[in-house]
Protein backbone atom coordinates (compact mmCIF):
# COMPACT_ATOMS: atom_id res chain seq x y z
CA UNK A 1 0.00 0.00 0.00
CA UNK A 2 2.82 2.72 0.83
CA UNK A 3 4.64 1.68 -2.86
CA UNK A 4 0.95 2.60 -4.70
CA UNK A 5 0.92 5.87 -2.21
CA UNK A 6 4.62 6.70 -3.07
CA UNK A 7 4.08 6.28 -6.89
CA UNK A 8 1.73 8.62 -6.82
CA UNK A 9 2.36 10.71 -4.63
CA UNK A 10 5.63 11.39 -6.18
CA UNK A 11 4.19 13.07 -9.45
CA UNK A 12 2.69 15.81 -7.27
CA UNK A 13 4.05 19.10 -5.95
CA UNK A 14 4.14 18.18 -2.23
CA UNK A 15 6.35 18.24 0.56
CA UNK A 16 8.06 15.31 2.16
CA UNK A 17 6.02 16.07 5.23
CA UNK A 18 2.88 15.58 3.28
CA UNK A 19 3.82 12.80 1.34
CA UNK A 20 4.09 10.84 4.12
CA UNK A 21 0.59 11.78 5.88
CA UNK A 22 -1.37 11.09 2.46
CA UNK A 23 0.62 7.04 3.18
CA UNK A 24 -0.45 7.62 6.46
CA UNK A 25 -4.17 8.28 5.86
CA UNK A 26 -4.55 5.88 2.63
CA UNK A 27 -2.85 3.21 4.93
CA UNK A 28 -5.37 3.96 7.85
CA UNK A 29 -7.97 4.10 5.32
CA UNK A 30 -7.31 0.43 4.04
CA UNK A 31 -7.54 -0.77 7.41
CA UNK A 32 -10.64 0.88 8.41
CA UNK A 33 -12.62 0.00 5.07
CA UNK A 34 -11.37 -4.44 6.47
CA UNK A 35 -12.05 -3.82 9.38
CA UNK A 36 -15.63 -2.44 8.65
CA UNK A 37 -15.98 -5.46 6.12
CA UNK A 38 -15.15 -7.74 8.40
CA UNK A 39 -17.79 -6.47 11.23
CA UNK A 40 -20.58 -6.84 8.02
CA UNK A 41 -19.50 -10.26 7.20
CA UNK A 42 -19.44 -11.61 11.16
CA UNK A 43 -23.03 -9.87 11.31
CA UNK A 44 -24.13 -11.70 8.30
CA UNK A 45 -23.25 -14.96 9.89
CA UNK A 46 -25.35 -14.55 12.60
CA UNK A 47 -28.48 -15.01 10.12
CA UNK A 48 -31.85 -14.10 9.89
CA UNK A 49 -32.53 -14.96 13.56
CA UNK A 50 -30.46 -12.66 14.47
CA UNK A 51 -30.89 -9.26 16.27
CA UNK A 52 -33.23 -6.56 14.90
CA UNK A 53 -31.29 -3.87 12.63
CA UNK A 54 -30.89 -0.67 13.46
CA UNK A 55 -31.46 2.06 11.32
CA UNK A 56 -27.42 3.62 12.32
CA UNK A 57 -26.69 -0.53 11.46
CA UNK A 58 -27.99 0.31 8.08
CA UNK A 59 -26.59 2.89 7.28
CA UNK A 60 -23.57 2.20 8.40
CA UNK A 61 -23.32 -0.63 6.06
CA UNK A 62 -24.57 1.36 3.42
CA UNK A 63 -21.52 3.69 4.18
CA UNK A 64 -19.15 0.85 4.35
CA UNK A 65 -20.22 -0.59 0.99
CA UNK A 66 -19.98 2.59 -0.99
CA UNK A 67 -16.36 3.15 1.30
CA UNK A 68 -15.28 -0.03 -0.76
CA UNK A 69 -16.10 0.99 -3.86
CA UNK A 70 -13.53 4.36 -4.08
CA UNK A 71 -10.80 3.94 -4.39
CA UNK A 72 -8.24 4.11 -1.43
CA UNK A 73 -5.58 6.44 -3.67
CA UNK A 74 -6.78 8.40 -6.70
CA UNK A 75 -4.55 9.85 -9.04
CA UNK A 76 -4.61 14.17 -9.29
CA UNK A 77 -2.49 16.97 -9.29
CA UNK A 78 -2.69 20.37 -8.73
CA UNK A 79 -4.14 23.62 -10.72
CA UNK A 80 -1.07 25.81 -11.61
CA UNK A 81 -2.70 28.26 -14.21
CA UNK A 82 -6.88 29.50 -14.57
CA UNK A 83 -8.18 31.34 -17.68
CA UNK A 84 -11.69 31.92 -18.75
CA UNK A 85 -11.74 28.89 -20.77
CA UNK A 86 -9.49 26.28 -19.70
CA UNK A 87 -6.59 25.48 -16.85
CA UNK A 88 -3.66 23.82 -16.29
CA UNK A 89 -2.69 21.64 -14.02
CA UNK A 90 0.67 19.76 -13.38
CA UNK A 91 1.19 16.42 -11.53
CA UNK A 92 -1.12 14.92 -14.15
CA UNK A 93 0.55 14.61 -16.89
CA UNK A 94 1.97 10.95 -16.92
CA UNK A 95 -1.51 9.44 -15.32
CA UNK A 96 -3.85 10.63 -18.07
CA UNK A 97 -4.88 10.37 -21.90
CA UNK A 98 -6.28 12.92 -24.05
CA UNK A 99 -10.20 13.42 -23.49
CA UNK A 100 -10.09 11.29 -19.95
CA UNK A 101 -12.54 13.34 -17.43
CA UNK A 102 -11.49 14.33 -14.35
CA UNK A 103 -13.03 16.24 -11.67
CA UNK A 104 -12.21 18.76 -9.21
CA UNK A 105 -11.30 19.25 -5.88
CA UNK A 106 -14.81 20.98 -4.12
CA UNK A 107 -17.27 19.53 -7.26
CA UNK A 108 -19.14 21.24 -9.77
CA UNK A 109 -18.98 19.46 -13.53
CA UNK A 110 -15.81 17.64 -14.53
CA UNK A 111 -13.69 18.94 -17.41
CA UNK A 112 -11.63 16.99 -20.03
CA UNK A 113 -7.93 16.69 -21.00
CA UNK A 114 -7.45 18.41 -24.25
CA UNK A 115 -3.80 18.87 -24.59
CA UNK A 116 -0.85 17.12 -22.37
CA UNK A 117 2.68 18.20 -22.36
CA UNK A 118 5.52 17.35 -20.18
CA UNK A 119 5.08 20.21 -17.55
CA UNK A 120 1.14 19.59 -17.12
CA UNK A 121 -2.32 19.09 -18.91
CA UNK A 122 -4.51 21.36 -20.13
CA UNK A 123 -8.29 20.69 -18.71
CA UNK A 124 -11.56 22.46 -20.33
CA UNK A 125 -14.68 22.31 -17.30
CA UNK A 126 -18.04 21.27 -19.09
CA UNK A 127 -19.38 24.20 -17.02
CA UNK A 128 -19.15 27.73 -18.38
CA UNK A 129 -17.21 29.29 -15.34
CA UNK A 130 -13.67 27.87 -13.79
CA UNK A 131 -14.52 27.26 -10.34
CA UNK A 132 -11.53 25.89 -9.43
CA UNK A 133 -8.92 27.70 -7.67
CA UNK A 134 -5.31 28.19 -8.00
CA UNK A 135 -3.27 25.26 -6.07
CA UNK A 136 -7.03 23.34 -6.10
CA UNK A 137 -7.04 19.29 -6.71
CA UNK A 138 -7.76 17.36 -9.75
CA UNK A 139 -8.48 14.03 -10.04
CA UNK A 140 -8.33 11.50 -13.08
CA UNK A 141 -11.86 9.74 -13.40
CA UNK A 142 -11.06 7.88 -16.72
CA UNK A 143 -12.18 7.82 -20.17
CA UNK A 144 -16.32 8.95 -20.02
CA UNK A 145 -19.17 6.25 -20.98
CA UNK A 146 -22.41 6.25 -20.53
CA UNK A 147 -24.85 3.41 -19.49
CA UNK A 148 -28.03 3.49 -21.47
CA UNK A 149 -30.85 1.09 -20.97
CA UNK A 150 -34.64 0.74 -22.28
CA UNK A 151 -36.19 2.53 -19.64
CA UNK A 152 -34.82 5.71 -21.18
CA UNK A 153 -37.08 5.57 -23.82
CA UNK A 154 -39.13 8.72 -23.00
CA UNK A 155 -37.26 10.20 -21.56
CA UNK A 156 -35.11 14.00 -22.49
CA UNK A 157 -31.23 13.95 -20.53
CA UNK A 158 -28.26 16.52 -20.99
CA UNK A 159 -25.10 15.61 -22.09
CA UNK A 160 -23.81 13.75 -19.10
CA UNK A 161 -27.75 11.79 -18.83
CA UNK A 162 -28.93 13.12 -16.07
CA UNK A 163 -32.54 13.78 -16.40
CA UNK A 164 -33.84 17.16 -17.27
CA UNK A 165 -38.20 16.04 -17.00
CA UNK A 166 -39.67 15.65 -13.85
CA UNK A 167 -40.12 11.27 -14.53
CA UNK A 168 -37.65 10.80 -11.68
CA UNK A 169 -33.57 9.58 -11.55
CA UNK A 170 -32.64 7.38 -14.80
CA UNK A 171 -31.82 3.47 -14.32
CA UNK A 172 -28.47 2.99 -15.35
CA UNK A 173 -28.20 -0.25 -17.61
CA UNK A 174 -25.30 -2.91 -17.29
CA UNK A 175 -22.97 -2.46 -20.34
CA UNK A 176 -21.23 1.25 -20.34
CA UNK A 177 -20.73 2.26 -23.76
CA UNK A 178 -18.04 4.71 -24.34
CA UNK A 179 -18.70 8.01 -26.18
CA UNK A 180 -15.93 8.33 -28.36
CA UNK A 181 -15.95 4.70 -29.80
CA UNK A 182 -14.95 3.40 -33.22
CA UNK A 183 -17.70 2.86 -35.69
CA UNK A 184 -17.77 -0.68 -36.86
CA UNK A 185 -15.01 -2.28 -38.78
CA UNK A 186 -15.70 -1.79 -42.74
CA UNK A 187 -16.01 -5.31 -43.62
CA UNK A 188 -18.29 -6.56 -40.78
CA UNK A 189 -21.06 -4.02 -41.58
CA UNK A 190 -23.59 -5.23 -42.87
CA UNK A 191 -25.24 -4.19 -46.50
CA UNK A 192 -27.60 -0.98 -46.74
CA UNK A 193 -30.56 -2.36 -49.07
CA UNK A 194 -34.05 -1.75 -47.63
CA UNK A 195 -35.84 1.20 -48.32
CA UNK A 196 -37.30 4.04 -46.16
CA UNK A 197 -40.85 5.56 -46.79
CA UNK A 198 -40.51 9.04 -44.34
CA UNK A 199 -43.96 9.82 -45.57
CA UNK A 200 -42.35 13.02 -47.07
CA UNK A 201 -43.52 13.64 -50.63
CA UNK A 202 -39.85 15.57 -51.84
CA UNK A 203 -38.01 13.05 -50.63
CA UNK A 204 -39.57 9.99 -51.22
CA UNK A 205 -39.36 10.97 -54.63
CA UNK A 206 -35.98 12.49 -55.55
CA UNK A 207 -34.11 11.79 -52.35
CA UNK A 208 -35.49 8.05 -51.23
CA UNK A 209 -33.59 6.60 -48.08
CA UNK A 210 -32.63 3.18 -46.98
CA UNK A 211 -32.51 1.79 -43.37
CA UNK A 212 -29.16 2.51 -42.43
CA UNK A 213 -27.97 5.61 -44.47
CA UNK A 214 -26.58 8.97 -43.20
CA UNK A 215 -28.20 11.95 -45.27
CA UNK A 216 -27.29 15.48 -44.66
CA UNK A 217 -30.22 18.20 -44.20
CA UNK A 218 -28.08 21.23 -45.42
CA UNK A 219 -29.69 25.25 -45.18
CA UNK A 220 -28.83 28.70 -44.02
CA UNK A 221 -31.26 29.69 -40.69
CA UNK A 222 -34.25 29.76 -41.09
CA UNK A 223 -35.38 28.12 -44.18
CA UNK A 224 -36.84 24.89 -42.48
CA UNK A 225 -34.46 22.72 -41.32
CA UNK A 226 -35.85 21.77 -37.67
CA UNK A 227 -39.24 21.50 -39.17
CA UNK A 228 -38.29 18.78 -41.99
CA UNK A 229 -36.37 17.04 -39.27
CA UNK A 230 -39.56 17.02 -37.30
CA UNK A 231 -41.29 15.94 -40.33
CA UNK A 232 -38.92 13.32 -40.76
CA UNK A 233 -39.15 11.95 -37.41
CA UNK A 234 -42.67 10.83 -38.06
CA UNK A 235 -41.24 7.88 -40.17
CA UNK A 236 -42.47 4.23 -39.33
CA UNK A 237 -40.16 1.25 -39.01
CA UNK A 238 -38.22 2.20 -36.38
CA UNK A 239 -37.60 0.93 -32.93
CA UNK A 240 -36.13 3.77 -31.36
CA UNK A 241 -35.42 7.61 -32.37
CA UNK A 242 -32.42 9.32 -31.08
CA UNK A 243 -32.47 12.71 -30.65
CA UNK A 244 -29.92 15.39 -30.37
CA UNK A 245 -30.10 19.00 -29.81
CA UNK A 246 -27.38 20.73 -29.88
CA UNK A 247 -26.83 24.86 -29.69
CA UNK A 248 -30.83 24.85 -29.69
CA UNK A 249 -32.60 27.94 -28.75
CA UNK A 250 -34.36 26.91 -24.98
CA UNK A 251 -37.92 27.66 -25.48
CA UNK A 252 -37.68 25.55 -29.44
CA UNK A 253 -36.74 22.54 -27.03
CA UNK A 254 -40.48 22.10 -25.91
CA UNK A 255 -41.94 22.86 -29.17
CA UNK A 256 -40.10 20.12 -31.20
CA UNK A 257 -40.53 18.01 -28.07
CA UNK A 258 -44.16 18.31 -27.67
CA UNK A 259 -44.72 19.16 -31.83
CA UNK A 260 -43.02 17.30 -34.25
CA UNK A 261 -42.10 14.50 -32.11
CA UNK A 262 -45.04 14.55 -29.87
CA UNK A 263 -46.28 11.31 -31.43
CA UNK A 264 -43.38 9.12 -30.86
CA UNK A 265 -41.83 10.68 -27.64
CA UNK A 266 -42.84 7.06 -26.04
CA UNK A 267 -39.83 5.74 -28.26
CA UNK A 268 -37.64 8.82 -28.32
CA UNK A 269 -34.31 9.65 -26.14
CA UNK A 270 -33.74 12.90 -26.74
CA UNK A 271 -30.23 14.33 -24.99
CA UNK A 272 -30.72 18.74 -24.98
CA UNK A 273 -27.36 20.71 -25.10
CA UNK A 274 -28.96 24.17 -25.59
CA UNK A 275 -26.90 27.38 -26.79
CA UNK A 276 -25.84 28.79 -23.42
CA UNK A 277 -24.57 25.93 -22.18
CA UNK A 278 -20.78 25.76 -22.69
CA UNK A 279 -18.66 24.30 -25.44
CA UNK A 280 -17.87 21.59 -23.72
CA UNK A 281 -21.08 20.54 -22.86
CA UNK A 282 -22.88 21.40 -27.07
CA UNK A 283 -19.46 18.96 -28.12
CA UNK A 284 -20.32 16.20 -26.01
CA UNK A 285 -24.20 15.96 -26.82
CA UNK A 286 -24.04 14.43 -30.36
CA UNK A 287 -21.67 12.01 -29.01
CA UNK A 288 -23.54 11.01 -25.98
CA UNK A 289 -26.38 10.67 -28.21
CA UNK A 290 -24.49 8.85 -31.17
CA UNK A 291 -23.43 6.02 -27.73
CA UNK A 292 -26.95 5.61 -27.12
CA UNK A 293 -27.69 5.00 -30.39
CA UNK A 294 -25.55 2.88 -30.63
CA UNK A 295 -26.15 0.94 -27.40
CA UNK A 296 -29.77 0.28 -29.39
CA UNK A 297 -27.96 -1.09 -32.72
CA UNK A 298 -26.35 -3.36 -30.41
CA UNK A 299 -29.53 -4.85 -29.15
CA UNK A 300 -30.77 -5.25 -32.97
CA UNK A 301 -32.86 -2.65 -33.33
CA UNK A 302 -33.50 -0.20 -36.29
CA UNK A 303 -32.60 3.61 -35.11
CA UNK A 304 -32.97 6.45 -36.04
CA UNK A 305 -30.60 9.27 -35.11
CA UNK A 306 -31.51 12.64 -35.58
CA UNK A 307 -28.48 15.56 -34.91
CA UNK A 308 -29.55 19.44 -35.00
CA UNK A 309 -27.25 20.41 -35.58
CA UNK A 310 -23.58 19.45 -36.54
CA UNK A 311 -22.23 22.62 -37.42
CA UNK A 312 -22.70 23.57 -33.63
CA UNK A 313 -21.05 20.84 -33.09
CA UNK A 314 -18.26 21.92 -34.94
CA UNK A 315 -18.01 25.24 -33.73
CA UNK A 316 -18.14 23.89 -30.20
CA UNK A 317 -15.30 21.55 -31.60
CA UNK A 318 -13.24 24.84 -32.56
CA UNK A 319 -13.31 26.25 -29.28
CA UNK A 320 -12.19 23.77 -27.64
CA UNK A 321 -9.26 22.90 -30.07
CA UNK A 322 -7.98 26.55 -30.23
CA UNK A 323 -8.24 26.13 -25.91
CA UNK A 324 -5.91 22.96 -26.58
CA UNK A 325 -3.03 25.47 -28.46
CA UNK A 326 -3.90 23.86 -32.44
CA UNK A 327 -3.69 26.61 -34.94
CA UNK A 328 -6.58 27.86 -37.28
CA UNK A 329 -6.43 26.82 -40.48
CA UNK A 330 -9.76 27.59 -42.34
CA UNK A 331 -12.06 29.68 -41.44
CA UNK A 332 -11.12 29.84 -38.03
CA UNK A 333 -11.37 26.11 -38.02
CA UNK A 334 -8.58 24.25 -36.45
CA UNK A 335 -7.50 20.66 -37.93
CA UNK A 336 -8.65 18.21 -35.27
CA UNK A 337 -12.39 19.62 -36.72
CA UNK A 338 -12.23 18.11 -39.54
CA UNK A 339 -10.87 14.77 -38.37
CA UNK A 340 -13.25 14.51 -35.35
CA UNK A 341 -16.27 15.41 -38.18
CA UNK A 342 -16.19 12.47 -40.08
CA UNK A 343 -15.12 10.46 -37.07
CA UNK A 344 -19.02 11.14 -35.31
CA UNK A 345 -20.64 10.95 -39.12
CA UNK A 346 -18.93 7.55 -39.35
CA UNK A 347 -20.41 6.28 -36.43
CA UNK A 348 -23.93 5.86 -37.83
CA UNK A 349 -25.01 3.57 -40.47
CA UNK A 350 -25.66 -0.62 -40.44
CA UNK A 351 -23.89 -2.06 -37.69
CA UNK A 352 -22.42 -5.98 -37.94
CA UNK A 353 -24.22 -8.24 -40.02
CA UNK A 354 -27.21 -9.33 -38.52
CA UNK A 355 -27.28 -6.36 -36.30
CA UNK A 356 -29.51 -3.03 -36.44
CA UNK A 357 -28.98 0.04 -37.81
CA UNK A 358 -28.81 3.31 -37.28
CA UNK A 359 -30.42 5.86 -40.09
CA UNK A 360 -28.37 9.05 -39.73
CA UNK A 361 -30.35 12.37 -39.98
CA UNK A 362 -28.02 15.32 -39.65
CA UNK A 363 -28.81 18.79 -39.73
CA UNK A 364 -26.20 21.38 -41.49
CA UNK A 365 -26.24 24.97 -41.10
CA UNK A 366 -24.72 26.47 -43.93
CA UNK A 367 -22.95 29.95 -42.71
CA UNK A 368 -23.81 32.92 -44.81
CA UNK A 369 -26.05 30.66 -47.19
CA UNK A 370 -22.37 29.47 -48.23
CA UNK A 371 -22.54 25.68 -48.93
CA UNK A 372 -19.00 26.00 -49.91
CA UNK A 373 -18.01 26.44 -46.23
CA UNK A 374 -15.28 24.35 -45.35
CA UNK A 375 -17.47 22.66 -42.49
CA UNK A 376 -20.39 21.87 -45.27
CA UNK A 377 -18.39 20.19 -47.70
CA UNK A 378 -16.56 18.05 -45.03
CA UNK A 379 -19.80 16.83 -44.00
CA UNK A 380 -21.06 16.54 -47.71
CA UNK A 381 -18.03 14.45 -48.68
CA UNK A 382 -18.82 11.99 -45.72
CA UNK A 383 -22.92 11.49 -45.68
CA UNK A 384 -24.77 9.06 -48.20
CA UNK A 385 -26.51 12.06 -49.73
CA UNK A 386 -27.77 15.39 -48.99
CA UNK A 387 -30.94 17.61 -49.23
CA UNK A 388 -30.29 21.18 -49.81
CA UNK A 389 -32.68 23.94 -48.46
CA UNK A 390 -32.82 26.39 -50.65
CA UNK A 391 -33.61 29.96 -49.23
CA UNK A 392 -35.24 31.40 -52.36
CA UNK A 393 -37.74 28.68 -52.50
CA UNK A 394 -38.63 29.17 -48.76
CA UNK A 395 -39.06 32.90 -50.01
CA UNK A 396 -42.10 31.78 -52.34
CA UNK A 397 -43.48 30.36 -49.29
CA UNK A 398 -42.98 26.21 -50.75
CA UNK A 399 -42.43 23.86 -47.35
CA UNK A 400 -40.28 22.09 -47.68
CA UNK A 401 -37.90 24.50 -49.14
CA UNK A 402 -35.96 21.68 -50.71
CA UNK A 403 -34.36 21.99 -54.09
CA UNK A 404 -34.70 18.90 -56.08
CA UNK A 405 -31.61 19.73 -58.63
CA UNK A 406 -28.83 20.17 -55.84
CA UNK A 407 -30.32 17.35 -53.73
CA UNK A 408 -28.88 13.97 -54.18
CA UNK A 409 -29.04 10.75 -52.39
CA UNK A 410 -26.19 8.52 -52.99
CA UNK A 411 -28.37 5.46 -52.43
CA UNK A 412 -31.25 6.10 -54.43
CA UNK A 413 -31.16 3.53 -56.82
CA UNK A 414 -32.18 0.95 -54.32
CA UNK A 415 -35.19 2.36 -53.46
CA UNK A 416 -36.62 3.06 -57.18
CA UNK A 417 -37.59 1.15 -60.01
CA UNK A 418 -36.52 1.15 -63.29
CA UNK A 419 -39.18 2.62 -64.36
CA UNK A 420 -39.45 5.51 -61.80
CA UNK A 421 -35.55 6.28 -62.35
CA UNK A 422 -36.28 6.96 -65.86
CA UNK A 423 -39.18 9.04 -64.72
CA UNK A 424 -37.30 11.06 -62.05
CA UNK A 425 -34.30 11.58 -64.04
CA UNK A 426 -36.92 13.17 -67.38
CA UNK A 427 -38.50 15.38 -64.97
CA UNK A 428 -35.23 16.71 -63.71
CA UNK A 429 -34.22 17.93 -67.03
CA UNK A 430 -37.89 19.17 -67.08
CA UNK A 431 -37.42 21.28 -63.90
CA UNK A 432 -33.90 21.89 -65.18
CA UNK A 433 -35.44 23.52 -67.95
CA UNK A 434 -37.64 25.40 -66.60
CA UNK A 435 -35.23 27.02 -63.77
CA UNK A 436 -32.79 27.77 -66.42
CA UNK A 437 -34.86 29.91 -68.94
CA UNK A 438 -36.78 31.72 -65.35
CA UNK A 439 -35.56 35.44 -66.28
CA UNK A 440 -35.96 34.72 -70.17
CA UNK A 441 -39.86 34.42 -69.55
CA UNK A 442 -39.89 37.37 -66.87
CA UNK A 443 -38.47 39.53 -69.36
CA UNK A 444 -41.20 38.75 -72.13
CA UNK A 445 -38.55 36.47 -73.75
CA UNK A 446 -40.61 33.26 -73.91
CA UNK A 447 -42.98 33.38 -76.95
CA UNK A 448 -45.24 29.28 -76.19
CA UNK A 449 -44.91 27.07 -79.40
CA UNK A 450 -41.51 27.56 -80.25
CA UNK A 451 -40.09 24.87 -78.10
CA UNK A 452 -41.98 21.97 -77.02
CA UNK A 453 -39.78 20.52 -74.37
CA UNK A 454 -40.09 24.56 -72.67
CA UNK A 455 -43.84 24.20 -73.67
CA UNK A 456 -43.86 21.05 -71.27
CA UNK A 457 -41.78 22.48 -68.96
CA UNK A 458 -43.98 25.76 -68.03
CA UNK A 459 -47.03 23.44 -68.20
CA UNK A 460 -46.14 20.82 -65.73
CA UNK A 461 -43.53 22.45 -63.37
CA UNK A 462 -45.73 24.30 -61.70
CA UNK A 463 -48.12 21.33 -60.85
CA UNK A 464 -44.96 19.53 -60.01
CA UNK A 465 -44.12 22.06 -57.40
CA UNK A 466 -47.60 22.43 -56.07
CA UNK A 467 -47.38 18.47 -55.51
CA UNK A 468 -44.02 18.96 -53.56
CA UNK A 469 -45.88 21.39 -51.23
CA UNK A 470 -46.01 19.76 -47.50
CA UNK A 471 -46.99 21.59 -44.15
CA UNK A 472 -46.30 19.84 -41.21
CA UNK A 473 -49.54 19.29 -40.38
CA UNK A 474 -50.13 18.12 -43.49
CA UNK A 475 -50.88 13.93 -43.24
CA UNK A 476 -48.06 11.36 -44.40
CA UNK A 477 -47.46 10.42 -47.88
CA UNK A 478 -48.45 6.87 -48.18
CA UNK A 479 -47.87 6.77 -52.28
CA UNK A 480 -45.66 9.77 -53.57
CA UNK A 481 -45.97 8.97 -57.22
CA UNK A 482 -49.74 8.69 -56.99
CA UNK A 483 -50.03 11.52 -55.75
CA UNK A 484 -47.68 13.25 -57.95
CA UNK A 485 -49.70 11.43 -60.65
CA UNK A 486 -53.08 13.25 -59.49
CA UNK A 487 -51.05 16.39 -59.29
CA UNK A 488 -50.23 16.37 -63.42
CA UNK A 489 -53.53 14.92 -64.22
CA UNK A 490 -55.30 17.03 -66.95
CA UNK A 491 -58.48 18.77 -65.55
Amino acid sequence: MSNIAETVIDDLPVSAAEASGAIAEASSSAASAQSRGARRRGDAGRGAGGRRRTVLGKIEDIVAAESEQLPLVRTGGAVEEITTGYCRVVGLSRQVRLGDRVVFEGGGLPGEVVRIDQSGATIKPFGNQMEAGIGSGVFREGAMGVRPDHSWKGRVIDAFCRPLDAEGPLQMGAKEMPVDAPPPPALTRARVDKPLKTGVRMVDLFTPLCFGQRIGIFAGSGVGKSTLLGMLARATGFDTIVVGLVGERGREVREFLEGPLAGNRGRAVVVVSTGDESPMMRRMAPRTATAIAEYFRDCGESVLLIIDSVTRYAHAARDVALAAGEPAVARGYAPSVFSDLPRLLERAGPGVEGGGTITGVFSVLVDGDDHNDPVADNIRGTLDGHIVLDRSIADQGRYPAGNVLSSISRLATLSWTPEQRNLLRRMRAMIARYEDTRDLRLVGGYQPGLDAELDQAVALVPRIYEALRQDMDAPMSEDPFQDLANALRPG
